[in-house]
């Protein structure tokens, strides 16, 4: 789910990938590879939330101080600062440095706001019923909690590693994944309408690729013999959008005959991310960071916005 702001050419959204704010349980594959900032400084980059935890000094690691209260903290804080811009001075284009001055500042306010926005005891009864039981429904209750509370980008993992993952039990594992995760989408979807926030919040939703039409053939000590699972495939999958802006309750493209490989309207993903920088206010042409030596661009040097996703 993503917040953003908006040009004069586009509208204002926020943004929820259902996961900056990351709020999963345990780890996914890659690890910190999901939620680093890249060649953007480290001003960007997500904060490890591990909702497999429920109380909030296991959610946030050294979220509380032990040995001083808030006011006493506070004034650490403004004596390190001043400190930290003495030395910054002389280091004036040190963006690690700048990272690491304001990440100070972050791990105060989340000690300030964390125990509020991620405890959903919070919640009436009748909220917290909506949106089921189990991990994935605590991560998009959570989800709405933080984005309520100035949170411009969440990120949510359902499982850990990789659940859908299934190369074998495909049918069993997916019906197992999709019913603890059903629930809790339909409910952020309606908690955000009804308290005003979908228009301006984009929740895309989705994997990095999607699975063969066709059962896998197991290999010598793969798959454990069976043959009821299925392979990668990057060549025709499904990913969904609501809210922020996207065009309600139209499908876009279709695969051929086989459900393999996109055939109609095919969508790149330089194409998906041109669209999704869209509808959360930039122009992924004119939106650059000046790195080693040149003007990166989000999309690189391709994609083009799909109109047709948008209201």
């Amino acid at each position: 789910m993503a917040r953003g702001s908006p040009t004069a050419s586009a509208p204002k959204t926020r943004t929820c990938p259902a996961s900056s704010c990351c709020a999963r349980a345990a780890t996914p594959i890659q690890e910190s590879q999901n939620w680093q900032s890249a060649f953007l400084p480290g001003v960007y980059q997500g904060t490890y939330i591990n909702t497999e935890h429920t109380k909030i000094e296991r959610l946030i690691e050294n979220v509380a101080n032990p040995y001083h209260g808030l006011q006493e903290q506070r004034a650490q804080l403004d004596l390190l600062h001043q400190l930290n811009l003495r030395h910054q001075r002389a280091r004036a284009a040190d963006a690690q440095l700048e990272a690491r001055i304001q990440s100070f500042e972050l791990a105060f306010r989340m000690q300030l706001d964390a125990t509020d926005a991620f405890d959903i005891q919070r919640e009436p009864e009748h909220v917290r019923r909506m949106y089921g039981e189990g991990t994935q429904a605590r991560q998009l209750l959570v989800a709405r909690r933080l984005l309520e509370r100035g949170v411009r980008f969440v990120q949510v993992w359902h499982g850990a590693g990789q659940p859908w993952d299934n190369h074998d039990d495909i049918e069993s594992n997916h019906r197992r994944l999709a019913k603890e995760a059903d629930q809790p989408i339909g409910a952020l979807l309606s908690d955000l309408k009804q308290r005003g926030m979908l228009d301006d919040t984009l929740v895309i939703w989705g994997g990095e690729f999607g699975r063969t039409p066709t059962v896998e053939l197991p290999t010598p000590g793969a798959n454990a013999g069976k043959q009821n699972g299925r392979d990668h495939n990057n060549h025709g999958f499904t990913m969904w959008l609501a809210g922020g802006g996207a065009r309600q309750g139209h499908v876009h493209g279709a695969t051929d005959e086989f459900g393999f490989a996109a055939a109609e309207k095919v969508v790149h993903v330089h194409d998906l991310h041109a669209t999704l920088l869209w509808l959360l206010g930039f122009d992924h042409e004119r939106f650059t960071f000046h790195h080693a030596g040149r003007d990166f661009r989000l999309t690189d040097v391709h994609g083009n916005v799909v109109r047709e996703l948008i209201a």
